[in-house]
């Protein structure tokens, strides 16, 4: 007699993979974190690539900000949110407050986009998505595709484009930036000034001190482990070059040109060391990279709390790095 189907990886509430095969998958969690809205911001959703049914939301300033000039064009900001690769929606709070913020703080145009989830969907996929995603904005530049003028020409400046990553999402930024890298005119006429990495979710085989603990309120070492298990291609280690971006088989980084990026981490982060490290091998190596550490910090301090002291500590970051790169 065989034996009942079991759960052999637990993501509860959200994610349950049983022995036989089957996923078992809310797209709705419950969360402390409220849905914001601002009345400044218009918002609308599309399908961004029809073969994977995959959709994104813009966010845009009803009108300019009063301390910008009369002329000046949105810039672009797109949000790559985080979940380990395994959950996530642009609709949940933790991912649309932060576009609310982004939009109507930095007066953009935000583009936040969904990508296909492990494991159904293992890596790359969601790397493929994010190139996706850019390539659709190019489109969009071109006047290839009709967006019902979200992003005219007139009003959103494609020159200025910054992919901003949170966690997974910072991942997925990361191998943005070393694909297009900077010079590159496969994006062209888009152009990506710099990329931000917020708690960029990486591993490895060999552990960081940060990950041996202690854990943070909501994520541990175990949480860490079961997402690189559910998300990398089957019977790869966390020195996957998706994972490790300086394993034994990932591509050297010395020779390649890439865009500035912005690296923020918390002080409590799990992840902490492996942000730093990334931090300290780019600098070694002559890129222009730069490293913010919010103290007494852990893993999700702006998606959870845009609207707040660390919030606004972080956006006025935000909006230095991205006026200093941009003039």
């Amino acid at each position: 007699m065989e034996s009942l189907p079991h759960i052999v990886e637990n993501l509860s509430p959200v994610l349950q993979l049983y022995s036989d095969g089957t996923i078992v998958r809310k797209n709705h969690v419950n969360s402390a974190v409220p849905l914001l809205t601002d009345d400044s911001i218009k918002i609308k959703d599309l399908i961004y690539c029809r073969e994977h049914n995959l959709h994104l939301r813009l966010y845009k300033p009803a009108a300019s900000s009063k301390t910008s000039p009369p002329s000046s064009k949105f810039p672009i900001i797109v949000f790559l949110r985080g979940g380990g690769f395994c959950v996530g929606s642009r609709t949940w709070p933790t991912s649309h407050n932060c576009c609310l913020r982004l939009a109507s703080g930095l007066n953009a145009l935000v583009v936040s986009a969904d990508y296909r989830l492990a494991p159904e969907n293992r890596l790359p996929a969601a790397i493929e998505d994010g190139f996706s995603v850019m390539k659709w904005l190019q489109a969009q530049a071109l006047g290839d595709c009709d967006c019902d003028g979200w992003l005219d020409t007139c009003e959103v400046d494609f020159d200025r484009v910054f992919v901003l990553g949170d966690s997974s999402g910072a991942n997925i930024a990361h191998h943005l930036a070393v694909k297009f890298r900077a010079g590159s005119t496969a994006l062209a006429p888009v152009r990506v000034r710099a990329y931000v990495l917020l708690a960029p979710f990486f591993g490895g085989v060999v552990r960081t001190r940060s990950e041996e603990g202690p854990s943070e309120a909501v994520l541990s070492l175990e949480i860490l482990d079961r997402f690189w298990r559910l998300s990398l291609p089957v019977d790869e280690t966390r020195d996957h070059p998706i994972a490790n971006p300086f394993g034994p088989m990932s591509p050297r980084l010395e020779a390649l040109s890439l865009d500035p990026i912005l690296v923020v981490i918390g002080e409590c982060e799990l992840l902490k060391d492996r942000a730093k490290d990334y931090f300290k091998r780019l600098k070694a190596m002559k890129k222009r990279i730069y490293y913010v550490e919010f103290k007494e910090n852990e893993h999700g301090f702006f998606n959870k709390y845009p609207y707040s002291q660390v919030g606004d500590e972080f956006m006025q970051i935000l909006k230095n790095f991205i006026f200093d790169i941009s003039y």
